[in-house]
């Protein structure tokens, strides 16, 4: 009986979490359970480990409002050219943005110096960062599977860093800035077996994310 009654609910569950994708992000967290449900739908969307400590549960209303307002972050950095942009869903359960830049067009063959191509496609991004103030922004750079370790991470640290060093001196502020890493090979996109598999590979991923500013701007109706 127990266990009928445990398939049952895990049922229930999913049939929500269902539901709830089709409708977009921001109307899946319900007020009072907004940490759980946001939790398992995140796993099921493409959740990403990006995310501001949240205080509280966010209600639906809540996230309707930051994703909707993600949704122009969004059609703004779409104006960026040679930049992939996604809509991922962060850690809360909050829809976020992902702009995801070709390290082949920011950087030459093992090097951390920004070419000048790409100087000109970070100053019109950093235009998009500075009109969103109330974006957290994580910065990650990444590497193929070629060398080891030891050569990678450093590579793609110094990779992360230069991206953010540059788009300070566009003016966007240090504060926006929570985390700016390496990862190396570690976290493949693609076939490293294959060129074209290694060059999606080579990349450096910019999140944009609900700060406790933007939730607490949309619990007031005042975020736009």
């Amino acid at each position: 009986m127990n266990k009928i009654k445990g398939m049952t609910i895990a049922m229930g569950m999913l049939a929500v979490v269902g539901c709830a994708t089709k409708q977009g992000t921001g109307s899946l967290i319900g007020a009072g359970g907004g940490a759980i449900i946001g939790g398992i739908i995140g796993k099921l969307a493409g959740n990403t480990a990006v995310g501001a400590a949240i205080g509280g549960a966010v209600g639906a209303g809540t996230g309707a409002i930051i994703g909707h307002h993600m949704d122009k972050v969004a059609e703004q950095a779409k104006q960026i050219e040679n930049a992939k942009v996604e809509k991922v869903t962060d850690k809360n359960g909050l829809e976020a943005v992902k702009v995801t830049f070709d390290s082949g067009i920011l950087f030459a063959t093992n090097k951390s110096d920004l070419n000048a191509n790409s100087k000109n496609d970070l100053a019109k991004f950093s235009t998009v960062l500075k009109n969103n103030s109330d974006c957290h922004i994580d910065v990650f750079g990444h590497t193929d599977s070629s060398g080891n370790d030891a050569i990678n991470v450093p590579l793609s640290n110094k990779r992360a860093q230069s991206v953010v060093n540059y788009l300070k001196q566009c003016g966007v502020s240090a504060a926006q800035f929570q985390n700016v890493q390496g990862k190396g090979s570690s976290e493949p996109v693609a076939d490293n077996t294959t060129a074209a598999g290694k060059q999606q590979n080579r990349r450096v991923e910019v999140f944009l994310y609900a700060s406790q500013a933007m939730v607490d701007a949309a619990n007031a109706g005042t975020l736009k």
